[in-house]
């Protein structure tokens, strides 16, 4: 081999191996890209953030919010800051707009007591405010806030029979408390909540609900009986398997949450075959209605002058017996059928 070609294959042979570091370098470079730490975002005070969606009408309580920390450049004077803010004044006050979870609660998206339109925007839409009157006895001696839920039950002696017939009945069902007197929260001391009673509670209702609790307030005695918080979902479980509460196909999670919502809070009118009478409490009260009373008393009365009253058209005499028991000159009034007689029983 002659002294050229050998130089071209050095020469060659180095091309390809300064080719070969090169290509290594620059491919071990792309895979190992070094890493770079993000920047840190300054925080800045806490504000008070919604605990879980907080839908308009809905009445603040201690668990509905809380306080996070916050980006410094995105705190706006809108919010609650926490060495700002006194978290008991917020108790009681009414969500305007809605609020999801996470999201900052501004000063516009509350509505305290005392404000116009504050009653409005604790109902739903569609629903109305009705105030009824309590005592203490009847209204679970205090033990009612705003933001339960309740039972009415109607206590009234029903007339027309023989004796008065004493019944109670659960007449509307899952009605939401908005304010007891003119007080919508919690009042607290020393971090209990204070009990204490009142003469009136305003309820959320359907229109048709709140024309029914306006006449059942002249109808006998409104008790409230408070309803715990497992009712709600048994009954929602039983409406849903009857397809009384009908879920859209299709429909988000988020669409099915509200609607499920929407109907816990949703008024009950119940039916009016579920009730219980003072023959249900004491074995001295009558378990028939007084309509059955007075039926029973017209047929005992029938009877008694069936048999001791002839019939006109037989001529018949009293006996001995019957004239005892009637006195002379007596005229009855007779109903046989759809006729109407007035019979002279006897006379001296």
């Amino acid at each position: 081999m002659d002294t050229k070609k050998l130089l071209l294959l050095v020469g060659a042979l180095i091309v390809a191996i300064g080719t070969a570091f090169a290509a290594r370098s620059m491919f071990a470079g792309a895979g190992s890209p070094q890493a770079v730490a993000a920047a840190k975002v300054p925080m800045g005070a806490k504000v008070l953030v919604a605990n879980r969606a907080l839908p308009a009408g809905t009445i603040i309580t201690a668990d509905a919010m809380g306080y996070q920390p916050w980006p410094k450049d995105l705190v706006q004077d809108a919010y609650f800051v926490e060495d700002k803010t006194d978290m008991s004044k917020l108790l009681g006050t009414v969500v305007r707009h809605p609020i999801t979870a996470g999201e900052p609660v501004t000063q516009g998206s509350l509505v305290a007591p005392g404000d116009r339109g504050f009653l409005a925007a604790a109902l739903g839409p569609g629903m109305r405010a009705v105030t009824i009157p309590v005592s203490a006895r009847t209204a679970v001696a205090g033990f009612v806030f705003p933001g339960d839920h309740i039972d009415l039950v109607l206590t009234q002696s029903v007339k027309g029979g023989m004796t008065p017939l004493k019944t109670a009945e659960t007449i509307m069902k899952n009605l939401r408390v908005l304010a007891t007197d003119q007080t919508t929260s919690q009042e607290t001391v020393e971090g209990k909540t204070r009990v204490k009673t009142f003469s009136t509670v305003t309820v959320e209702a359907t229109p048709k609900i709140a024309e029914k609790i306006a006449v059942a307030q002249t109808m006998g005695t409104l008790s409230l009986s408070l309803r715990s918080l497992a009712d709600n979902s048994s009954e929602l479980d039983q409406a849903i398997a009857m397809g009384q509460i009908k879920i859209p196909v299709g429909a988000s999670k988020a669409d099915e949450e509200r609607i499920i919502k929407q109907a816990m809070s949703k008024p009950i009118e119940t039916s009016s075959n579920s009730f219980v009478t003072g023959g249900d409490v004491s074995r001295f009260q009558p378990k028939n209605t007084g309509a059955n009373d007075a039926a029973a008393a017209a047929n005992t009365m029938a009877k008694m002058f069936s048999s001791i009253i002839p019939k006109p058209s037989a001529g018949g005499v009293l006996t001995p017996a019957s004239r005892a028991l009637v006195a002379p000159g007596t005229t009855v009034r007779v109903t046989r059928g759809k006729d109407t007689e007035n019979v002279s029983v006897w006379s001296n």
